[in-house]
């Protein structure tokens, strides 16, 4: 269980599949001063984010730190069915990584 993806995948017309995320992450520009030091807070976002469709890559982003934190993220993609198994994974500019599967709806 992931600590910071929260995901739902659900059937849709066919065979597509709508895969709804909550991603939890700090997503730290690099630019704004910690108000008590006066000194900038270092970057930290993530920087890769794809999702795999049993085990075939179906979405793939790189990211910057633009990106507001704990990201929403949701896309569709088709050639799925119910009981197939979706999985998102993260990596971000310190090297931690993430990752999580749910069983399509």
């Amino acid at each position: 269980m992931s600590d910071t993806i929260r995901m739902r995948a659900m059937m849709h017309d066919g065979d597509v599949c709508e895969v709804r995320s909550l991603i939890t992450h700090i997503m730290e520009t690099g630019r704004r001063e910690d108000p008590d030091t006066g000194e900038l807070v270092p970057a930290h976002f993530i920087q890769r984010f794809w999702a795999e469709h049993n085990g075939r890559t179906v979405m793939n982003s790189y990211w910057g730190p633009g990106v507001a934190a704990n990201p929403l993220v949701n896309f569709r993609f088709s050639g799925a069915a119910s009981g197939d198994t979706v999985t998102l994974n993260w990596v971000d500019s310190e090297g931690q990584e993430d990752s999580a599967s749910t069983t399509i709806r």
